[in-house]
């Protein structure tokens, strides 16, 4: 091409360039071929020029990085196309075809993002029509194909190195010739792969499968056209098939990799897959020569496979396996039968849908935690099915006509609605069609129904279709012909495994149910299949599936909202646990043995895997045991027998594997009863306990399991239940001694017998060492814990089994021979000595146990005279135990000098030089140590071990004996006790690791000879005392026989801390025995005989000085304190300032003038400290607290409460304590406690405690602390603390609120009463300080407390809500003033009743008024003649609130009814005649309230006389005839009769007191124990007799209208009949006061007056300007009138709504759109800050009108007989999409709650519901934005028309 040439292609190129972008596609080919034909220039030639000048711009354009817009994308399809159809002018040109896709189409396809797809699909449509015209498929088969199958390959990994072959997967790979290009074509083979690195990898699955598609449509139509080259059809043939088989290899890998791959699969390779498959079954591909058959059945079965394993995995796999099945199914279910297979290939064709797999894999899908993968098993359940996307009722014609049924009687108006709904979806047909069965494809519509109702609907849709369509299941589901048939169809199944899986289809209903959002429809759910009446369906509950009953249906169980009355007044139970155990036990009524004790295993193992709360625990239990008596039910000798059993398992049933079954059910029964343990209320525990114990004594012998785990079973259960008098003990030992005959395989007779001699022969097994023979003895910590608890194990079952003491003889002759001989088995080891003595401490303890059980439950029952059963609670009697324990004592007397010996011996090892141990064992090499981590060679361990446990032994047995008045005996015991104290603390402190370890082990062992020796003082210990201590001090001083010990032991220890050799938590365990050493040597003091605090010769047991230093050391250390610390320091710090304030120590000794303010201030400071840092608010740790700080010995110095107008330190204390109390329940119920007994005993000091009185006065908390009780009760430590605080003035009263909320203010009102008691003794002879004391206190509290109801900002409030917080202060506050009222004085009265007149004056609730009445009745009483001072001039202000002046009206009334004699009269004649007018007072209540009050005066004060008598005073004779209206006027009466008894019992004497106020009251009224009032009675009964009324006159309205009706046939009547028309509204339009204008009506002469008065220009002149004013008035009204008229005619009904953003942002949009109205239920949100913060203003341009709730029904009405169309936003089964509904013009839209939707009650009342179409997967709106759109549609179409 010469110069001239060149510049004319230039222009003719750049001219076409310019076209491009302006000239549409499809003109290009006109266009190219004008030019062509005009210029005469070649096709070629153009074709090379345009490649060459956009293979210029695709490279700008790639390496600018340039973002195509429209025009650009324009260009470049336009240059596409014109390139395609110069390539067609070509024909068939293999170079330019090349040359096209590398140069242009390769590069045009790395330049296509995702957004540009389309763009793409053009691109390759063009290409693709070029390769059909030219028929080169050969070229797109070598070239293009491979190189993007080479490029998918590259993302997914496949190639290691370049040698490898470019593409084989499954040995048939088409990639091939591609280092042939580089010859043809002017690229390297480099250059030509390096491009296919880059690509996506979904550019590359998508360009894949539009060749794959060209090649299937060409090869159809090539296939069809006869005229057709056989080259053609072979080469596309070819293509079809190879690339379709390595599409295929390709899917396989890539659904196997990451989620990205997945994607790309099912995205693009799948559909098209598929599509090849529906058309070609199979096809036959050549690789390499080879020929292999790609057939789509073993396609299919290798994605099935994947897709199993894919399920496996987690979410998202799941959902890309549903992904495939979808694809798959949409497939199968367009191409079914496949009509182009012969009948050979028909029969061997995969369906998914006869692999079982496939089914119980939808089943799981439906029941995921995900909705989306819900969704997806829902979708394609229903495309198996095939059925449609609608939830319409299977099974009814929609041509039939609906039939009238009739109503069942007795339904309420929700199941009626529920019932009505069910017609409308046509279930009512399909129950009722008993003649003509559903069929499979009815049935399982049937159940789509109630899964799309539960998945996407809301209550009232699943409450309408639930009960009718799931009868319908159950009902056919028994049959053969039941709706899972379709799953076996072509298999032969057994009728049991139908059944099964027809009711494993409806569990999935179920489970749906249970785990639903909606509380309502889980009752709903559960309260329906509990309801089930199995043995009407052929007892098919056997066919419900284990894991159904044990996972969702506990699940459900579980949760409390089935559970709404559990718990309520001590009832733990509800109907839900009672269902679920009749189920329980109709379910295991059907399993043979064998599978019921496999249930019952797996429902009791329940408890280890899910955390249950307290109603659900109950009813696992309850369910346990009622599953137990099913199973129990069946035969006994069939129970435990092998023929019972199948034969095919009769090689396992050996008697091990029974004992093995029946350990493992009761191992995890006594996990249940662990469980419980979490919850500590006693008679729920209780309750959970019996139920598992029934469970236990129903499946399992005591013999048949082994003894340790029996004794295990048996030591979980509370001891409180099983000890004696505990209310579990009989049925233990029933099953111990006489059910365990019912199941037993040996001797039934000899059962209790085997038993016995078990627990007799543990001893000698429990001690033998026959395995350590030859072998050296050690032991560690956790050994000795162990065998402790073996032990008492062991005791606490033995004496629940034995009846006398000849039972204990084997026993007893073991202890006799062992602790004889116990110092000789150090040479042998036959028994082990420690294990012996371990054992003798635990039938110590257990007998000590049962002394207190048998002291405490003696009192119990003297108290209920109840003393015969003493000897019938148990087996074992008082009279028998006695007797044991007197042989026990002289067995323990008669071995006591050997265990001394043995313990002197033992304990050598304390005092022993050690030598220098440089090896520690490996165990413990590299500890930090701990309580069980000595650091200490073995065999030092275990001689330490020994020696503890020998002293621990000695002292406690010890103690014991000395109960029974032995001491002489005892006294070498004691000698040898003391003796080791003395030696321990004189020991010398070692710097040694090792020696201090010793020393550790030595005061562990000191603790329990401690408590031994303060248990049992004696004048013999006192005599030892004085042994001890005669060289301790000088012979001219008074000796302190404990100082030396005590000082010595307090330096031994601190100097064994200072060396610093323990370990940190060694240094621990050190600290704690220190402080429980030094409680029982303070303790010493207070046990000596007769509670001397010094001996007889005048020594004392401590010094000032050593009190002292004990003190500082405490109160040093508290804040550090160690948890297990605590108790001993707290009690230590109480025992030494009893001592400090003893006032007994004697003045040489002594200068103490008791504790000083500088001492306690370091107590307390310590002491918060203590307790601020303490995690666990134990009772025990808080009661030790209290009565440590606030000792009564220090309580009554003033000092120690206000010093120099500054907080002492005991306020200081007390303030923090109430303080933290108000958020610990526990702290401030025993502060008060202990705060009002130390107030009653000290009242002086009351009167600095005002504030803190006011904080529990006021105080209320709706926490119950469940532990309280149980800590009481099981903690002995907790239940000695509380016992030694403040005693309660009022111990009976208080006691029955220990653990409610009422706690703090009952204790503040009976010690105010009892001080009240003492305060009236003022001025009698018993008269002191205290009674002074008393009466200044209560009177400056009344005024304290008074002050604060009438200034207080929240309890001035006149208004307020129901049983808000300012509600229960009033009511708090006022109680305790009530109570207070004793206190008004002379001096006060006048300040007193001006706050009462205040509070009366003002609006209060009912439940607050009644107290105020009563505090005045009593001051009225107590001061009579400040009733005509002050009450009769109130009674006659007329023009008094009526609220204030019916509590007046009952204040006067109950003051002369309950004067005292002297004053009635007087009373009566000031008080009568200014209540007698309110008579005839137009407010009803207070006319009514007047009424009831006057007749129970007349009654009282005018008893029945003679009518006859011939003179009666007129007064006298009008009193009787009112008196003779109100009792025999018929509406007075039934008032009268509806107020009876609330007068007569009316006290205000015993209404002011603690019993009267929080002690008689309504049971079932839990509101601050307040009773209804008088008032609201009367209130309650004039509201119910009108609302009568107007149900009457609404019943007459209708009735006239009817009338009214029936006469406008009649021509001659019409007029009359519409004069006396009623009202529209009528029926709701009552008039309650009738009042005539006086100026309606005026003569003709009134005008003349006015002319002739003197004033007349000036009315003319004020009528002037009124006619100003009415004109401005009437402008402004027409103006309001016109924006009015604007309005659209569209109200907005919110008032269900309570969010307050929703709420505005309606009202916002109301305004924006003029509707006519808002409803809202509560008006005054509008001067909420967030509300006017959204609305912008809006509520003061939009209409808001205040509907309530409970009236929006009547609302409704009213506008739709104005003429409104009432409308729904909701979701129902014939709801209308928004945008196919037309508005009527007038519109009332209802909006639901956000939750719950709008109720059933108003769906009915609806004209239409309309509902906004979804498309997304959430499904949910806001209910602001929702009713945003729906106005927008309302205003759109208004607009339009």
């Amino acid at each position: 091409m010469n110069a001239e040439e060149s510049n004319s292609m230039a222009s003719i190129i750049s001219s076409l360039s310019e076209s491009f972008k302006q000239v549409p596609l499809a003109a290009l080919p006109a266009m190219l071929d004008c030019i062509l034909a005009s210029t005469g220039i070649s096709p070629s030639a153009l074709f090379a020029s345009l490649l060459d000048s956009f293979s210029k711009f695709i490279k700008d354009v790639s390496e600018k990085d340039l973002k195509l817009d429209s025009s650009m994308c324009n260009y470049i399809t336009s240059m596409v196309g014109s390139l395609c159809h110069l390539l067609k002018k070509f024909g068939n040109n293999t170079d330019g075809l090349l040359s096209f896709i590398w140069k242009c189409f390769i590069p045009l396809m790395k330049m296509v993002h995702a957004f540009e797809r389309e763009m793409l699909n053009e691109i390759a449509e063009s290409l693709f029509c070029v390769i059909s015209t030219t028929q080169s498929w050969g070229v797109l088969e070598a070239n293009l194909v491979p190189f993007f199958l080479r490029s998918a390959g590259l993302s997914m990994g496949m190639f290691q190195n370049e040698e490898s072959d470019a593409f084989e997967w499954g040995h048939c790979s088409i990639y091939h010739g591609l280092s042939d290009l580089e010859n043809d074509f002017d690229m390297d083979k480099e250059s030509m792969l390096s491009l296919s690195g880059s690509f996506p990898l979904p550019i590359s699955c998508h360009i894949l499968t539009l060749i794959l598609d060209a090649a299937l449509q060409s090869f159809q139509a090539v296939s069809s056209t006869k005229s057709t080259l056989a080259n053609g059809f072979c080469y596309t043939e070819k293509l079809f098939s190879n690339l379709l088989s390595d599409l295929c290899n390709m899917s396989e890998r890539l659904l196997s990799q990451s989620l990205e791959h997945r994607s790309c699969t099912i995205g693009f390779l799948l559909p098209i897959i598929f599509k090849a498959f529906g058309s070609h079954c199979s096809l036959e591909i050549t690789v390499r020569g080879k020929m292999f058959i790609l057939s789509r059945n073993v396609f299919f079965r290798k994605i099935w496979k994947l897709c199993r394993s894919l399920f496996c995995l987690g979410h998202l796999e799941r959902r890309d396996a549903y992904n495939v099945l979808s694809l798959y199914l949409s497939f199968f279910s367009s191409t079914e039968g496949f009509g182009n297979a012969d009948a050979n290939v028909k029969a061997e064709e995969f369906d998914v849908r006869a692999e079982r797999e496939f089914w119980d894999e939808i089943k799981r899908g439906l029941v995921d935690g995900e909705g989306p993968v819900r969704k997806q098993s829902l979708h394609i359940l229903k495309t198996v099915l095939q059925i449609s996307g609608g939830s319409q009722c299977p099974g009814v014609s929609e041509k039939k006509s609906p039939e009238k049924h009739p109503i069942p009687h007795g339904m309420t108006k929700r199941e009626m609605w529920a019932d009505k709904e069910a017609k409308s979806l046509g279930v009512w047909e399909l129950c009722n069609s008993a003649d003509s069965p559903l069929n499979s494809q009815q049935q399982w519509e049937a159940f789509i129904l109630l899964y799309e109702m539960l998945e996407e609907y809301g209550t009232h849709l699943v409450e309408a279709a639930w009960h009718h369509q799931l009868n319908l299941l159950l009902q056919f589901s028994v049959s053969n012909n039941n709706f899972t048939s379709y799953i076996f169809r072509g298999f032969h199944q057994k009728q049991t495994d139908i059944l099964s899986e027809a009711f494993s289809w409806v569990t999935i209903l179920w489970q749906l149910g249970f785990q639903h959002d909606n509380p309502q429809v889980r009752c709903l759910i559960m309260e329906s299949f509990l309801g089930i009446e199995w043995l009407k369906y052929g007892n098919t509950a056997k066919s419900v599936s284990e894991s159904f009953v044990l996972g969702p249906f506990i699940e459900g169980l579980n949760d409390p909202v089935h559970h709404k009355d559990f718990g309520v007044k001590g009832a733990y139970n509800s109907k839900t646990i009672e269902g679920a155990a009749r189920f329980l036990h109709q379910y295991t009524s059907h399993l043979n043995t064998r599978e019921g004790i496999a249930f019952l295993h797996s429902l009791a193992s329940v408890a280890k895997h899910f955390s249950f709360g307290r109603a659900g625990l109950m009813g696992l239990a309850e369910c346990i045991a009622s599953a137990a008596r099913g199973v129990g039910g069946h035969d006994s000798e069939e129970k435990w027998s092998e023929d019972a059993f199948p034969d095919e398992v009769l090689v396992k049933s050996s008697p091990e594997n029974f004992s093995d079954s029946r350990t493992a059910i009761l191992d995890v029964l006594r996990f249940v009863i662990e469980s419980s343990k979490q919850h500590f209320n006693p008679n729920y525990r209780l309750q959970v306990c019996e139920k598992v114990l029934e469970a236990a004594a129903l499946l399992v012998s005591a013999l048949d399991v082994p003894l340790e785990i029996l004794l295990h079973f048996i030591a979980t259960l509370p001891r409180a239940f099983t000890d004696y008098g505990g209310s579990l003990r009989l049925k233990t030992q029933e099953w111990l001694l006489g059910s365990a005959m019912e199941h037993c395989s040996v001797n039934c007779c000899g059962a209790e017998i085997q038993l016995l001699k078990n627990l007799q022969d543990f001893p000698e097994r429990f001690t033998s060492s026959q395995h350590l023979v030859n072998a050296f003895l050690s032991l560690d910590d956790e050994d000795l814990d162990a065998w402790e608890s073996e032990a008492k194990r062991w005791a606490r079952a033995l004496f629940l089994i034995i009846k006398g003491e000849h039972q204990l003889a084997p026993i007893l002759r073991f202890f006799q021979n062992c602790g004889v001989n116990i110092c000789k088995q150090q040479s042998h080891l036959k028994w082990l000595p420690v294990k012996f003595l371990i054992l003798a401490r635990s039938l110590v303890a257990e007998i000590q146990i049962m002394q207190e059980r048998f002291t405490q439950r003696g009192i119990k029952i003297k108290r209920r005279s109840e003393i015969s059963l003493l000897d019938t609670v148990d087996q074992l009697c008082y009279t028998e135990a006695s007797m044991i324990n007197g042989r026990i004592h002289s067995l323990f007397l008669f071995i006591l000098e050997g265990l001394v010996s043995f313990a002197d011996m033992s304990s050598s090892i304390f005092w022993s030089s050690m030598t220098e141990e440089t090896t520690l064992p490996g165990s413990v090499r590299g500890k930090l140590g701990g309580r069980s981590q000595r650091r200490l060679s073995t065999s030092t361990t275990t001689a330490i071990l020994q020696a503890i446990i020998s002293m621990q032994a000695v002292a406690s047995i010890s103690s014991w004996c000395a109960q029974f008045k032995s001491n002489v005996k005892l006294s070498s015991v004691w000698a040898f006790l003391w003796k080791f104290f003395w030696k321990t603390v004189s020991s010398p402190t070692c710097d040694s690791e090792a020696g201090a370890e010793i020393c550790l082990a030595a005061y562990e062992a000191l603790a329990p000879v401690l408590r031994a020796l303060v248990s049992t003082s004696s004048p013999l210990s006192l005599d030892l005392i004085r042994e001890n201590d005669e060289f301790s001090a000088p012979a001219e001083e008074v000796k302190c026989c404990l100082d030396s010990l005590a000082l010595s032991f307090l330096q031994n220890i601190n100097n064994l801390l200072a060396v610093g050799v323990l370990a940190r938590t060694r240094r621990a365990v050190l600290l704690n025995q220190k402080w429980i050493c030094l409680e029982s040597l303070l303790s010493i003091p207070y046990s000596a005989p007769g509670n001397v605090l010094n001996l007889e010769d005048g020594s004392l047991f401590f010094s000032d000085s050593a009190i002292r230093c004990i003190f500082s050391d405490l109160v040093e250390s508290l804040d550090n304190a160690g948890e297990g610390s605590v108790l001993p320091m707290l009690r230590s710090v109480r025992l030494a300032l009893g001592l400090i304030a003893s006032r007994k120590l004697d003045t040489p000794v002594s200068s103490c003038n008791g504790v000083d303010a500088q001492m306690m201030w370091r107590l307390v400071s310590s002491s918060w400290i203590l307790h601020v840092n303490c995690n666990k608010r134990r009772v025990a740790s808080i009661a030790a607290l209290l009565s440590s700080v606030l000792h009564h010995s220090v309580f009554t110095d003033e000092s120690m409460h206000l010093t120099n107008n500054r907080p002492g330190p005991l306020k200081w204390f007390v303030e923090n304590v109430i303080e933290e109390g108000t958020k610990s329940p526990r702290t401030i119920r025993l502060t008060a406690l202990h705060l009002t007994g130390l107030w009653l005993s000290h009242p002086r000091t009351i009167k600095y405690y005002m504030k803190e009185l006011k904080l529990l006065t006021l105080y209320g908390s709706v926490a119950f602390d469940e532990d309280f009780e149980a800590e009481l009760s099981d903690n002995q430590d907790a239940s000695n603390e509380v016992s030694l605080l403040g005693k309660s003035p009022d111990p009976e009263l208080t006691e029955a609120f220990i653990n409610t909320e009422l706690y703090a203010r009952v204790s503040v009102a009976v010690l105010f009463y009892k001080l009240a008691d003492l305060a009236n003794l003022v001025g009698t002879e018993k008269e002191n300080e205290d009674c002074h004391a008393a009466l200044e206190s209560g009177k400056l509290f009344l005024l304290e407390l008074l002050d604060f109801v009438v200034n207080d900002k929240d309890l001035a409030k006149e208004l307020y809500k129901k049983y808000s917080g300012i509600h229960r202060r009033k009511i708090r506050a006022w109680q305790m003033i009530c109570v207070l009222s004793r206190f008004v004085t002379d001096d006060i009265v006048a300040q007193v009743t001006h706050n009462l007149h205040i509070s009366l004056y003002r609006n209060n609730l009912p439940a607050v008024r009644q107290y105020l009445e009563t505090f005045a009745i009593n001051i009225y009483l107590k001061f009579p003649l400040l009733v005509r001072e002050q009450l009769v001039p109130i009674l006659r202000d007329y023009n008094m609130k009526p609220q204030a002046l019916s509590s007046y009206v009952f204040i006067a009334a109950n003051v002369i009814l309950h004067a005292s004699n002297a004053n009635q009269s007087r009373h009566f004649n000031e008080l009568l005649p200014p209540i007698i007018p309110l008579l005839t007072s137009h407010h009803h209540s207070l006319r009514g309230f007047t009424q009831l009050l006057v007749y129970q005066v007349f009654c009282k004060y005018f008893p029945l006389m003679d009518h006859g008598a011939s003179e009666m005073p007129l007064e006298k004779m009008c009193f009787e005839d009112l008196k003779s209206y109100l009792a025999k006027n018929p509406d007075c009466r039934r008032l009268r009769a509806s107020m009876e008894g609330y007068l007569d019992a009316y006290n205000p004497i015993a209404s002011g007191t603690p019993a009267g106020i929080f002690v008689n009251r309504v049971e079932e009224l839990e509101f601050e124990c307040v009773p209804t009032s008088f008032m609201e009675e009367v209130l309650n009964f004039l509201n119910d007799v009108r609302e009568d009324l107007r149900c009457s006159m609404a019943k007459d309205v209708v009735t006239i209208k009817n009338e009214s009706l029936k006469n406008d046939e009649d021509g001659n009547c019409r007029q009359t009949l519409i004069a006396y028309q009623l009202p529209k509204e009528s029926s709701f339009d009552f008039q309650k006061k009738l009042t005539l204008s006086k100026h309606e009506k005026q003569d003709n002469d009134s005008s003349s007056v006015l002319e002739n008065n003197e004033a007349y220009k000036q009315l003319l002149e004020m009528e002037t300007e009124d006619e100003l004013l009415d004109r401005s008035c009437q402008s402004r009204s027409l103006t309001m009138k016109k924006i009015r008229a604007s309005r659209q005619q569209f109200i907005l009904v919110a008032s269900l709504l309570d969010r307050i953003p929703n709420i505005a942002g309606l009202a916002r949009t109301c305004e924006v759109f003029k509707a006519s109205g808002l409803a809202i239920a509560d008006a005054s949100i509008l001067r909420d800050k967030q509300f006017q913060l959204i609305s912008v203003t809006a509520e003061k341009w939009v209409p808001i009108i205040e509907v309530p709730v409970n009236s929006v029904k009547h609302f409704l009405e009213k506008k739709k007989r104005d003429g409104f169309s009432i409308l729904g936003l909701e979701q129902t089964t014939n709801s209308v999409p928004l945008d196919h509904y037309a508005f009527p013009k007038k519109t009332v839209l209802v909006l639901g709650r956000e939750k719950e939707g709008i109720p059933v009650d108003i769906i009915h009342m609806l004209d239409a519901c309309i509902e906004i179409p979804q498309l997304g997967v959430v499904r949910s709106l806001n209910v602001h934005v929702s009713g945003a759109i729906a106005l927008w549609e309302y205003t759109r179409q208004q607009r339009s028309q």
